[in-house]
């Protein structure tokens, strides 16, 4: 027998859910990765993948960062001895160092938590989150302008 495991058919790819919104409304300048706390029917959600994280944020208080506003709706088949509440507020799991870096960001230079991403590693839910300050409406049409020409440029380079 050989010790090499086959992969499953249709895990390509480890990303749960990723939070495009974010990257519009938001300048993001560095990235957290965080555990987060489940229950058992919210994992079995996630790998159905029926999670939505475009609403959510994150708050650091007396030393513990949460995470609201991320809605994971149950299965049809979850426990019948379970209440399944989608909108439940989840713990996330940082080392102290990061909490503080984090505590400090938010308190003094007032940045926001957002989460940009939620993923596998490891067999384990990881959620990215970046530290953000929001864009102002002429920040993002400045975006938008870099993006379109960068796609044009890349035309025009094909056909050559």
């Amino acid at each position: 027998m050989s010790g090499k495991r086959k992969k499953k058919k249709g895990t390509d790819s480890n990303t749960i859910v990723l939070n495009r919104k974010a990257r519009h409304e938001f300048t993001i300048e560095e990235k957290f990765e965080a555990g987060m706390l489940l229950e058992g029917w919210e994992v079995k959600a996630l790998r159905a993948g029926r999670v939505n994280i475009a609403e959510s944020y994150v708050t650091v208080k007396n030393g513990e960062a949460f995470i609201f506003n991320c809605t994971i709706n149950p299965l049809q088949t979850a426990s019948t001895h379970i209440d399944p509440e989608p909108k439940r507020i989840r713990k996330l799991l940082l080392n102290r160092n990061e909490l503080d870096k984090l505590t400090g960001l938010i308190e003094r230079k007032g940045y926001t938590l957002v989460a940009t991403a939620m993923y596998w590693k490891k067999g384990r839910a990881k959620l990215e989150i970046g530290v953000a300050k929001g864009k102002k409406l002429h920040d993002k049409r400045a975006d938008e302008k870099d993006r379109d020409w960068k796609r044009d440029q890349a035309r025009i380079m094909k056909n050559r």
